[in-house]
């Protein structure tokens, strides 16, 4: 994670092929007593924090502490039921249009997270990779990032991707570019071309994309990546979000049939 491009992704992860087009099998009906299907990739959108806070009468700040505290045990799950890679949307670009205080108080708490999970994070065998414009965010909050994510690059259990200051446009914007730079023609620009210069190249694309908190949309994440995801939708607010209403997420996923167009 400390592979820091211009306009992509840090630590570019390896070792797992990139579904360009979504074609992959669709979950088999299971038959009984058969394990259930388990999503390779999960994505999460975190959202609920600020309606969590008030709800407890507390400040912005404690619901956001409280999200980051939601993410421990919900890692330590994924790891037991095997998920390869986990993607949770933590700080969008959009997000900067929020007041000072509140974005000052996400950058502050995803360095915390980072440095005081390190340590746990390396003994669980988890890879932190950080998605989204690290260009834009400030020297010192970038350098204290990289730093601490550095140490968890040799983890193989699961794969941890944090979308901060992430765009789904920006995203394919910044393929787009890099298709560019690496000389490509018109006709090589075609979907691997782009997906091999996504933040997520050499990932799979997610199984199952999460939201938290009742709203039913995906907010720019992940939006090439999730054309074909199965979508889940909670009322549960993100910092209740723990590892049983996880479990259920994935019963669901369990449940469902993919077919892909077919």
């Amino acid at each position: 994670m400390t592979h820091l491009q211009p306009v992509a992704s840090a630590d570019v992860a390896s070792g797992l092929p990139h579904d360009a087009g979504g074609e992959r099998e669709p979950v088999a009906s299971m038959a009984p007593g058969e394990a259930e299907p388990i999503p390779r990739h999960v994505a999460i959108i975190m959202d609920g924090n600020r309606r969590w806070a008030r709800e407890h009468g507390l400040g912005e700040a404690e619901g956001h502490a409280a999200g980051v505290r939601a993410v421990r045990p919900l890692l330590h799950r994924a790891v037991e039921r095997g998920i390869g890679v986990l993607s949770l949307y933590a700080f969008s670009r959009e997000n900067w249009a929020r007041s000072p205080e509140e974005v000052r108080v996400l950058f502050e708490l995803l360095e915390a997270a980072i440095r005081d999970e390190t340590n746990e994070l390396v003994r669980e065998g988890v890879h932190v990779r950080l998605l989204g414009r690290l260009e834009e965010l400030p020297r010192e909050t970038r350098s204290s990032i990289l730093e601490g994510l550095d140490a968890t690059r040799q983890g193989e259990r699961l794969t941890l991707n944090v979308a901060f200051n992430y765009s789904g446009r920006s995203e394919l914007v910044d393929a787009a570019r890099r298709c560019i730079a690496d000389g490509l023609t018109a006709l090589e620009v075609d979907e691997t071309a782009l997906a091999e210069r996504l933040y997520t190249a050499g990932l799979p694309d997610p199984d199952l994309l999460i939201r938290t908190g009742g709203e039913m949309r995906i907010s720019n994440f992940l939006i090439w990546q999730a054309a074909y995801a199965e979508l889940y939708f909670t009322e549960t607010l993100w910092p209740d979000f723990g590892p049983a209403a996880f479990d259920a997420a994935l019963a669901e996923y369990a449940q469902r049939t993919r077919r892909f167009g077919r």
